[in-house]
């Protein structure tokens, strides 16, 4: 069994060590999965578009008729204070509110006392070898509830998801329903198309994630069309580039999808003048939006 790392979190109004956080089995989050989570990252000790991805937290507590215990105020004092705790530069914040404890029962209880944890910790920033050759993803049809608009921390069906790739040796799981574009298993997706960006609609089968209206933004500085529309999974095949985002991955090239290279002529299979573009654009943007 692998060691908790030596972490300070806060859990219930107290911060402590991850080792020491203790919550009753009868919490709804362990026994029903019932709340919502987020993970925001912090670079040079501040954390990135804190209030978009607070604004996120709030929707998804709110779909879940959970009231979110804390202010925004008292939110932001938490993340500082564990993030100064853990010293380094690029951490992760994770931050996550459940319905709280009652004996198990499917109606969701009222006038309970929510449960709040969070904690952070070191980044693990992609190797500069993959940001030069890009990944490899693969294929599936998204098998997964259909209420990806909440950040919930029901995540079994991604937890499968993510697995189909890791068995072969990839970084994601790229999943369609219908035969169309949803999102992968722990990213958004995007495509590339004679020089513009092209990424899905918000819909409540897809997480709306904070990165689709930073590359929004990072287009229109950049001079890179734009679009959200449907995407069909022959679109996906015939991409001139792929790319996944997310908190972690920030924006990240795919140059393999099952186990076929992407593009065309001269950049097939290797990472794309769009993709670089917005790359750069994305470390300028670490250094002008964090608090």
């Amino acid at each position: 069994m692998s060691a908790l790392p030596d972490l300070p979190c806060y859990l219930n109004g107290e911060f402590m060590l991850l080792a020491q956080a203790r919550i009753s089995p009868m919490d709804r989050g362990f026994i029903f999965g019932d709340g919502a989570y987020e993970m925001i990252p912090a670079y040079g000790g501040r954390l990135f578009r804190f209030d978009e991805h607070m604004e996120r937290f709030d929707r998804s507590l709110a779909k879940l008729r959970i009231e979110n215990p804390l202010s925004r105020a008292d939110w932001l004092a938490v993340g500082r204070e564990l993030v100064a705790r853990v010293g380094v530069a690029e951490q992760w914040w994770y931050l996550q509110v459940t319905r709280g404890v009652a004996p198990r029962d499917h109606v969701m209880p009222l006038d309970l006392r929510p449960t709040v944890f969070s904690y952070s910790g070191p980044s693990r920033p992609v190797p500069a070898e993959l940001r030069h050759q890009g990944v490899a993803v693969v294929s599936a049809r998204d098998f997964r509830w259909e209420r990806g608009d909440i950040k919930s921390t029901s995540l079994l069906g991604n937890v499968l998801a993510r697995q189909i790739s890791a068995d072969q040796g990839a970084v994601e799981t790229i999943m369609f329903r219908d035969g169309h574009l949803t999102e992968a298993s722990a990213s958004n997706v995007w495509i590339v198309k004679e020089g513009a960006l092209l990424g899905v609609p918000r819909s409540e089968q897809v997480l709306e994630g904070i990165r689709v209206e930073l590359l929004k933004e990072l287009c229109e500085e950049a001079g890179i069309g734009y679009n959200l529309r449907p995407i069909a999974e022959s679109e996906v095949f015939a991409a001139d580039e792929i790319l996944l985002s997310s908190a972690t991955k920030e924006v990240l090239a795919v140059t393999t999808l099952d186990h076929e290279p992407v593009g065309h002529g001269a950049m097939r299979g290797k990472p794309g003048p769009v993709y670089g573009r917005l790359y750069e654009a994305y470390q300028n943007a670490k250094a002008t939006q964090s608090i």
